[in-house]
């Protein structure tokens, strides 16, 4: 049976699946590996990858190598190449008057194909910027749209948190996300304080989301009304679901905090 690795392709690609052909890795190692259209760099996330029982994974290429001193030296020199490109791409961006911002340029391994990165509102019709590039680079040209996420993951930089951005540390993959997962903790839904340096919602909402939700299930809902210990009704106003606490409003002014129960008698929900 095939080892299958898990292997982020490149410096600003996402993370694929890969036939280890043999080859022991473990995580860390860069690795050579052989694409459908020649070959590609990349760091091995996952030296153990496992399928779920009868599930069919097709391999999107094989590893040929761990990384050399001289596939090294390649890699560096293809980095200082990719930044002349990117220089290069900027100025016919600007010439053509393109409504597009270059993030990041990257060749592949054998330097037969060069990746250009780009953020844009809308679609742009790059098909004369691809034939002026391909004949100076005399290399094939791909230029990806990408969003915002992608962006951040690609440059890098400190949260608020004042730790390196999730998606460009250790994030394989990005997941959905909702200004839902912010209200049903219990987050006040204040863009600045929800949203990351991409502007949008925090990747780091999606964490505990589920065992916000499974602690919520038992607490009342903002607005319902319930029946204190004291036998006193008023309606939910508060609800704090780590704590497990409820405020409750019992009119003329008067409140009270508690802890929810089985003798807290919930009886109805807002409509």
């Amino acid at each position: 049976m095939e080892q299958l690795i898990e292997v982020k392709l490149g410096e600003c690609r996402p993370v694929g699946i890969y036939d280890a052909n043999g080859i022991v890795c473990v995580r860390g190692d860069i690795v050579i590996v052989e694409m459908e259209k020649g070959s590609e760099f990349g760091k091995v996330v996952n030296a153990s990858y496992k399928t779920c029982s009868g599930a069919n994974v097709n391999p999107a290429g094989k590893v040929l190598r761990l990384a050399t001193e001289g596939d090294l030296r390649q890699i560096v020199n293809n980095q200082m190449k990719a930044k002349e490109a990117l220089q290069t791409c900027q100025r016919k961006v600007v010439e053509a008057r393109l409504d597009m911002q270059l993030v990041s340029a990257e060749y592949s391994f054998d330097s037969a194909k060069i990746l250009f990165f780009f953020t844009s509102e809308g679609r742009v019709d790059f098909r004369n910027l691809v034939k002026d590039l391909a004949k100076m680079f005399r290399a094939r040209i791909e230029l990806k749209q990408i969003g915002v996420r992608d962006k951040a993951k690609i440059v890098g930089g400190i949260g608020v948190c004042g730790r390196e951005l999730c998606c460009s540390s250790y994030m394989k993959g990005f997941h959905p996300l909702s200004i839902k997962m912010a209200k049903d903790q219990g987050l006040p839904l204040n863009p600045s304080k929800i949203s990351g340096v991409c502007g949008r919602v925090k990747c780091c909402m999606a964490y505990e989301y589920q065992v916000y939700r499974e602690m919520s299930r038992e607490l009342p809902r903002m607005g319902a009304k319930v029946t204190t210990e004291a036998g006193e009704k008023g309606r939910v106003i508060a609800v704090d679901i780590l704590k497990r606490s409820i405020t409750v409003d019992l009119g003329e002014g008067k409140t009270t905090r508690m802890t929810y129960a089985s003798s807290a008698h919930h009886e109805t929900a807002p409509a």
